[in-house]
């Protein structure tokens, strides 16, 4: 639906009394989304680290740019379509990864999925995801999806998500650099809450035979250190073994294998002592194209050339990781011009509205990674939520283009801005 299209029917809808149930305005959505969501996924999704100026920095940094519109061009059929990695897309929008989204709604990834399929929007799969990579490549038939990959301490496991998300057609190899352990995120450390904890987020890895095999040994070893027990852990234990993938709650409780698998997973999924050198042993597994996410200096960029990467992503994990960091806007210009269009350059974390992609596309991205605003969708209507945050920001796109007086993002050059 082309933005006039998708803009009069909400008008439309409007005149019928029927206004948007997802709201088109990003604080409003975010708002909305807040009210219906709990207190633990409000901290987990809105939140990042230390006093959050990263988040903040994110946002001011696009603010620094202003459109310049240009007049009397003639912008009557645009087009929005970009070229990555070989692959023609309709829009320059994917959708970034994010993990536990059954804290925002049961269908959690299935529902994005569903989505981003009806959309034709490329997705990337979270390793930390609600819902396997199978059964979300099951509703999508050939939409572009990618694979986020998480280097756990366990080689065999990294090798073996790797080779299962070329079995499920994934496209690229989305390899996150910026959380080998977890940043200081005080919401979520004010409420004592880790989901991964309560059984969350776990598919990719209780669906995956590699790590079947690492817990038969790991349940063999002594146990290790439980938390008290309290009324509250006997009910998260509960909680924790109805969420684990097979078996009635009884034989799961029996065989230890629920919490077994929470345990197991605590002790592998940081990994901080991966460098430069490990990405050749990635290379070795897989014959997709690897994109490197989290990049934000320019001799990093420089490196992801030379160690024979594909594509890179600008990104501080939507603010999660480092308090203070600089923001992926102001990042992007230097990060373009280091790897000299050797390689596409995408980014993430800030993106709420059609100017910001403008902007992002006009200091050289090749494409952007939509994270929050859909989560939020997905909290207040599940498929149809995400479907709707896409097609508004879609239709904000293609009418803030118009209006800067450009028929297609590959006419966006840095002289279609201004810095304030």
């Amino acid at each position: 639906m082309r933005a006039l299209d998708w803009q009069r029917k909400i008008y439309l809808d409007g005149f019928a009394g029927k206004k948007p149930s997802i709201p088109p305005n990003f604080d409003e959505l975010e708002q909305a989304a807040i009210e219906c969501m709990t207190p633990a996924a409000t901290s987990y999704i809105v939140g990042g680290a230390g006093h959050e100026h990263t988040m903040q920095a994110n946002r001011h940094g696009f603010n620094k740019w202003q459109i310049v519109p240009r007049m009397l061009r003639n912008v009557e059929n645009v087009d929005l379509s970009v070229e990555l990695l070989g692959h023609k897309l309709a829009s320059p929008v994917l959708l970034s990864p994010i993990g536990v989204l059954e804290m925002a709604h049961t269908e959690a990834d299935l529902a994005v999925a569903k989505a981003a399929a009806a959309t034709s929007t490329p997705y990337i799969f979270s390793n930390q995801a609600s819902v396997s990579m199978e059964a979300c490549s099951a509703v999508m038939s050939d939409t572009l999806r990618f694979f986020q990959l998480y280097w756990s301490r366990s080689r065999e496991l990294v090798s073996s998500f790797v080779a299962r998300a070329e079995v499920c057609g994934c496209q690229a190899i989305v390899l996150t650099l910026d959380t080998t352990m977890l940043g200081w995120r005080a919401r979520d450390l004010a409420m004592g809450h880790l989901p991964f904890l309560h059984g969350k987020g776990l598919a990719q890895y209780t669906s995956d035979p590699v790590f079947g095999q690492l817990l038969d040994e790991f349940l063999l070893r002594p146990p290790a250190a439980r938390p008290p027990i309290t009324p509250t852990t006997l009910r998260n234990l509960i909680a924790a073994v109805r969420k684990y993938s097979s078996g009635t709650f009884l034989s799961k409780l029996r065989s230890g294998r629920a919490m077994g698998a929470v345990s197991l997973f605590s002790s592998i999924y940081t990994n901080p002592t991966i460098t430069w050198e490990d990405l050749s042993f990635l290379r070795q597994k897989t014959r997709l194209p690897i994109l490197l996410k989290g990049i934000l200096h320019p001799d990093d960029a420089r490196k992801a050339v030379d160690y024979g990467m594909d594509g890179i992503i600008v990104s501080n994990h939507g603010g999660r990781q480092v308090d203070g960091a600089l923001s992926t806007i102001e990042a992007l210009p230097n990060v373009v011009a280091a790897v000299n269009n050797q390689l596409p350059v995408l980014i993430d974390s800030g993106i709420r509205s059609g100017a910001d992609v403008i902007k992002a596309l006009a200091l050289g991205a090749t494409a952007v990674c939509l994270g929050r605003p859909y989560v939020y969708g997905l909290a207040l209507g599940g498929q149809q939520g995400v479907e709707t945050v896409i097609r508004h920001l879609l239709a904000d796109i293609e009418l803030t283009l118009c209006l800067s007086g450009y028929k297609s993002l590959s006419e966006l050059r840095p002289d279609a801005l201004r810095a304030v």
